[in-house]
C-alpha cells in the first residue's frame, strides 16, 4: 500500500474507538521515512564554492544596504538598481535563497480581496513572465497553467465571484463553473461534492532559484553588489543634533559598509536583525510545510488548486503534486539558528495528517499514489496576516521588507517596487498602508502574547471565507477605554481595531464578553462553549444582509430622529505645541488652521504626491492654567488633534517624519490613553446636552466647528461641535476619570428623549449616507484631495504653502482624470466593496465603500472613476453615464449622484430641521 493511503487510513483509523485506533499514526518518530527535500531540479545551494569567504570584497559605502538575499531582498535590490540607485549592496549571510525561499512552493494567484494586492500581483506576475526573460535571458521558472479555486458552499463561491467582479475591474481573466465544467478541465477531480469553482487561466508558478538567479543579474547588470557569505552583526544607529536616531553603518565580520538606509529582508530572522537596530519586527517563525508526490498518469497541465474548505492547495509539480495547507495547530520555532541554511525540519504527520483526507477527496487518485519527499521549513508569520514594509518608527533609515506569511514569491515583485519607491521618495506609489509597520500601535509591537496570539489565528484562519463584519477572537481587550465596562453590561458588541476594543453595535440580548483566546481547541486548549460573543460574528457570516441589519437601522434611525451617544474614546488624540507649531501646522494641514483658539477646522494631510495621508480635526488651544489633560501647559502656539483610532500610530509617525526633517521647535504630544471622547448626535441633541454642559448651546453662542472648555456634570470636558453622521451634535473629551460620571450624566438627561446608545456599524452606514469619507477606504495615500471631492479642505486661495500643494495645483491646472462618485441602487442589495462599476457598458472602476443608507432606504456606494478614453473626468462625464454595479457577477442599475442624497445643503448640521 502506498503512503498517501496508508496516510488516509490512518486519518480514518484515528475516528475509530478505542482499541482500533493507533495513539500515534505516522507521528515524526513513527511514520514512514520519506527523504526531505524540494520539488526543484535546481538550488542554489549547488553553485555554492564551499568557501565562507565573501563571494566579493566589501564596499566601504553604500547608498542603500539590503540585507537578506531571498524573494523580497533580490527583489528590492532589482528594483532600486532599476529606480536609479546607483550604489545599492545585498549582503546574504549564506547563498541567495537559503533560508526560507529555496523550499517555497512558488504559486502566484492572481485574484485576492484587495485592489492593492491585485495590482501587486500582477507586477510580480509581469516581472518573472516578461521583464527578467527580456533584460537576462534567463527562465524565471514561470509555469501558466492556470489556477482552479474549490467551492464547497455558496458561501464561499459568493467569496470566488467578489473576486472575480473585481478582477474585471483589472483585466484578470476568470470564470465561474459548474461542477460538470470543472471536471471537463481537470478529468481527475472529484466533484460530487462540488457547489461551483472559479477558473484563473493566467495563474501559475514559479521556480525560486531561477527566479532570483534573474534578479540577481538584472540587479548586478545595473550596478547592484550581491555579497554572499556575508552576515551581518550590526547595525550602527547615531543620534543626530536634534536627538533623532538615524541609520549610520552595517556591521559584518568582514567589515563595515558606511550607509544612511537599511532594509531588512531577513525573513524569519527579521527580528534578530531588527534588535541589532533597536527596532522591534512583530513577526513569529512557524513550521509549513508540503508534501511532494510521485509521478500521477494524467496530471500534466492541470491547473493549481486551492481547496479553501479543506484547507488544502494542490500544485502542478512537472507529472507530480505538490500538496499543503494550513492547519488550525502549526508548530511554532520559538528560535531559528542563524546558521540554518537550506535546510529543511522533519515533517510532523501529526499536524501534517489533517491535510491528507482534503487532498484525496479533492484528487481520489491520491489514494494510491505515493510521497516522493517532504518539505517543511520556518516561515514568517504576522498579526495580521500582512508583510511589514516601511521605515521603522524608532529609527530613521531603517526599512523592513518582511513577514510575508508564506507569499513572499508572489507578491516580492509588487512589494520590492513599491518599497524601493518607499526608500527613494519617501513614500510608496501605491497605497501601501495595509502593509507599513506603522499600522501597528507601538504598544502592540512590543507585547509577546498579542502577536503570538494574532498570528496563530490568522494562520488558522488563513483560508477562512472572509466575511465583511468578521472580528478577530485572539488578542483581545489589549485596550480598553474607560467606559468599556459601563457598555459591556448595556449589550455593546465590540469590534478591535489595532488592540483598542471600540464599540461596533449594541445586542438587545445582553452582554457579550470577549473571553480569553482559546486557539480554536488546539495545543490542548479547552474549547470555549456557549460563547455568546463568537457565536453573535458566526450569525453574520453571510455576503447577505445580516441577521442584525434590523438592530443597526434602529441605531441609526434613533440617531436621525432624536439623538444617540456613540463612544468614540478610541480615537488618537494629539498635541502640537510650541515656538514652531503653526509653522508646521502651516504646511502639514491642507486647511488653514492657524486661527483664533477656539476654532475646530476640518483638514487632511498630504503627501509630496498630493495623496491624502490622513484626514482629521485640528482645534486651535490655549495653554493650559494650570496644565490638564485637557489643556498642556506650552510656549508659542497649541493645536489638538483628532484623528481615527485605528490609524493613530500611523498619524504620529507621519507628523513625528515631517517635523525631524523640517527641524521645528515643537512637540507631538501624546494623549489618547488620557482622554475619553463622548459624541451626541441627533435632532434633539442640543436640547439634551444644555441640561448637561454648563454653558450656551445656541448656534449664536456656540456655532458649528468651534470648541470650548466648559463643565459637564461637574467635570470640565472640552466640547467640540462637530460630526461625523451628518447631524447636530457635539463631541466631548473628558479626562479619563470622569467619563462614565459624565456619560450617566449625558444618558439620564437623554432618556426622555428617547436616547440609544450606537456603535461604528451605525457610524459607518450614517457617514456614507452622508457622503462622509473614510481613511483607507474611500479616502487613501493615493488619492488627492481634489479626486476625492476635498478641495474645500486645500487653502489654494492663500499663499500659504502645505506639503504637496504644488502636485495639487498642478492637477488642478491639468484636469481630474479619476473622481470619487456616490452610487445608489434602487434595488436593496447588500454591497461592500469591490464590485465593479460599468458606465456605458463598460468597466470604469470599483467601489470603495459601500453601506446601507436608512433614512433613504437605499444602498450607498462610493467609488473612483475613469474615462475608458483617457480624458478628465469632469462632472458632466459623470452626469451623462448609465451605471450599473456588478455585485458577484450581476448587474444593478445604478445613480450617480454628484453631491450627497442625504441632506445635501447641510441645513441639520447647521441645526435646521
Amino acid at each position: 500500500m502506498s503512503y498517501m493511503s496508508c496516510a488516509l487510513r490512518a486519518t480514518i483509523l484515528c475516528r475509530l474507538p478505542a482499541p482500533w485506533r493507533c495513539s500515534r499514526p505516522f507521528s515524526s518518530s513513527t511514520g514512514p521515512t520519506v527523504k526531505k527535500s524540494v520539488p526543484y531540479q535546481k538550488t542554489l545551494q549547488e553553485e555554492g564554492s564551499g568557501s565562507r569567504e565573501p563571494s566579493q570584497p566589501l564596499p566601504s559605502s553604500a547608498q542603500v544596504v539590503v540585507v537578506g538575499g531571498g524573494s523580497m531582498g533580490c527583489h528590492t535590490t532589482y528594483h532600486l538598481a532599476k529606480q536609479g540607485v546607483s550604489s545599492v549592496v545585498l549582503l546574504e549571510r549564506d547563498r541567495l535563497t537559503s533560508g526560507t525561499t529555496w523550499h517555497t512552493a512558488g504559486l502566484l494567484w492572481q485574484l485576492r480581496p484587495s485592489d492593492v494586492e491585485v495590482e501587486l500581483l500582477a507586477h510580480t506576475r509581469d516581472v518573472v513572465s516578461r521583464e527578467l526573460p527580456a533584460e537576462t535571458g534567463l527562465h524565471t521558472g514561470w509555469v501558466q497553467n492556470g489556477g482552479l479555486f474549490i467551492a464547497s458552499n455558496k458561501q464561499r463561491l459568493d467569496e470566488y465571484k467578489r473576486l472575480m467582479s473585481l478582477g474585471k475591474v483589472y483585466g484578470v481573466e476568470s470564470y465561474v463553473l459548474t461542477p460538470s465544467q470543472t471536471k471537463d478541465l481537470y478529468p481527475l477531480m472529484n466533484i460530487s461534492d462540488l457547489y461551483g469553482t472559479l477558473y484563473v487561466p493566467k495563474d501559475g508558478t514559479m521556480d525560486p532559484a531561477g527566479t532570483c538567479s534573474s534578479l540577481a543579474r538584472a540587479a548586478t547588470a545595473r550596478g547592484a553588489t550581491i555579497i554572499e557569505n556575508c552576515p551581518v552583526t550590526g547595525i550602527q544607529a547615531r543620534a543626530d543634533d536634534f536627538g533623532v536616531k538615524r541609520v549610520y553603518a552595517v556591521e559584518t565580520a568582514h567589515g563595515t559598509i558606511q550607509t544612511p538606509c537599511v532594509v531588512n529582508c531577513a525573513g524569519v530572522w527579521a527580528p534578530a536583525l531588527g534588535r541589532l537596530a533597536g527596532v522591534r519586527v512583530p513577526l513569529v517563525a512557524m513550521r509549513h510545510a508540503y508534501v511532494v508526490t510521485e509521478r500521477i498518469e494524467g496530471i500534466q497541465n492541470m491547473p493549481n488548486i486551492r481547496d479553501h474548505d479543506a484547507s488544502v492547495y494542490l500544485r502542478l509539480q512537472g507529472d507530480a503534486l505538490s500538496m499543503g495547507g494550513y492547519e488550525p495547530n502549526p508548530i511554532f520555532c520559538e528560535e531559528v539558528s542563524e546558521k540554518f541554511a537550506f535546510g529543511l525540519f522533519d515533517l510532523n504527520w501529526d499536524v501534517f495528517m489533517q491535510h491528507i483526507e482534503g487532498a484525496v477527496n479533492r484528487v481520489p487518485v491520491l489514494e494510491k499514489t505515493g510521497i516522493k519527499s517532504t518539505v517543511c521549513g520556518p516561515e514568517s508569520f504576522t498579526a495580521d496576516h500582512k508583510p511589514l514594509m516601511g521605515e521603522a518608527p524608532e529609527v530613521r533609515g531603517f526599512f523592513l521588507g518582511c513577514g510575508f506569511n508564506s507569499a513572499g514569491m508572489m507578491l516580492g515583485g509588487g512589494c520590492g517596487k513599491e518599497l524601493a519607491h518607499w526608500i527613494i521618495h519617501g513614500r510608496p506609489e501605491k497605497d501601501m498602508y495595509g502593509y507599513d509597520i506603522r499600522r501597528f500601535h507601538h504598544s502592540l509591537t512590543a507585547n509577546n502574547r498579542w502577536i503570538r496570539e494574532r498570528s496563530h489565528e490568522s494562520y488558522a484562519k488563513n483560508y477562512s471565507v472572509v466575511f465583511p463584519h468578521d472580528e478577530p477572537l485572539a488578542g483581545r481587550n489589549v485596550r480598553k477605554d474607560p467606559l468599556h465596562q459601563e457598555l459591556l453590561q448595556q449589550g455593546c458588541v465590540f469590534q478591535e481595531r489595532h488592540g483598542w476594543e471600540r464599540p461596533g453595535w449594541f445586542s438587545p440580548k445582553g452582554a457579550a464578553p470577549v473571553l480569553d483566546y482559546d486557539y480554536y481547541g488546539a495545543y490542548g486548549q479547552q474549547r470555549h462553549r456557549d460563547y455568546t460573543y463568537n457565536q453573535l460574528l458566526k450569525d453574520e457570516y453571510t455576503f447577505d444582509f445580516p441577521p442584525h441589519h434590523d438592530i443597526i437601522r434602529k441605531e441609526c434611525l434613533t440617531c436621525r430622529n432624536a439623538l444617540a451617544a456613540f463612544d468614540m474614546s478610541y480615537f488618537g488624540k494629539f498635541y502640537l505645541v510650541g515656538p514652531e507649531a503653526t509653522k508646521a501646522a502651516n504646511w502639514l494641514f491642507t486647511a488653514d488652521v492657524n486661527k483664533a483658539p477656539g476654532s475646530t477646522v476640518y483638514t487632511c494631510m498630504l503627501n509630496q504626491r498630493g495623496g491624502v495621508e490622513s484626514d482629521l480635526t485640528v482645534s486651535r488651544i490655549s495653554p493650559g492654567q494650570p496644565a490638564s489633560p485637557l489643556a498642556p501647559a506650552f510656549q508659542g502656539d497649541g493645536y489638538y488633534l483628532a484623528v481615527g483610532g485605528a490609524v493613530a500610530q500611523h498619524n504620529w509617525s507621519y507628523i513625528t517624519a515631517v517635523l525631524q526633517d523640517m527641524k521645528l521647535q515643537c512637540k507631538l504630544l501624546d494623549c489618547t490613553e488620557e482622554l475619553g471622547m463622548i459624541s451626541i448626535q441627533g435632532p434633539l441633541s442640543r436640547v439634551v446636552l444644555q441640561e448637561v454642559l454648563d454653558t450656551d448651546l445656541s448656534n449664536e453662542a456656540f456655532p458649528f466647528s468651534t470648541h470650548k472648555l466648559t463643565k459637564a456634570a461637574g467635570c470640565m470636558v472640552r466640547a467640540v461641535r462637530l460630526t461625523f453622521v451628518g447631524e447636530l451634535g457635539w463631541e466631548l473629551h473628558v479626562p479619563k476619570a470622569d467619563c462614565v460620571k459624565v456619560y450617566q450624566a449625558v444618558m439620564q438627561a437623554g432618556a426622555r428623549h428617547g436616547i440609544a446608545n450606537a456603535g461604528y456599524r451605525a457610524i459607518e452606514s450614517l457617514s456614507i449616507e452622508k457622503g462622509y469619507r473614510h481613511w483607507h477606504a474611500d479616502l487613501r495615500s493615493d488619492d488627492t484631495p481634489l479626486e476625492a471631492g476635498l478641495a474645500f479642505t486645500c487653502k489654494l486661495k492663500t499663499g500659504i504653502p502645505f506639503l504637496g500643494r504644488d502636485t495639487v495645483e498642478a492637477q488642478k491646472a491639468k484636469g481630474i482624470f479619476r473622481r470619487l462618485v456616490c452610487f445608489t441602487t434602487e434595488e436593496k442589495v447588500p454591497m461592500f466593496g469591490l464590485e465593479a462599476i460599468w458606465r456605458d457598458g463598460s468597466v470604469v472602476g470599483h467601489v470603495r465603500q459601500a453601506d446601507f443608507g436608512f433614512a433613504i432606504n437605499k444602498t450607498v456606494a462610493y467609488g473612483y472613476i475613469r474615462d475608458p478614453a483617457g480624458g478628465p473626468v469632469s462632472l458632466d462625464f459623470v452626469k451623462s453615464g448609465s451605471y450599473k454595479l456588478e455585485r458577484m457577477g450581476v448587474t444593478y442599475p445604478a445613480q450617480a449622484h454628484t453631491k450627497t442624497p442625504f441632506d445635501p445643503d447641510n441645513k441639520r448640521v447647521k441645526g435646521f430641521y
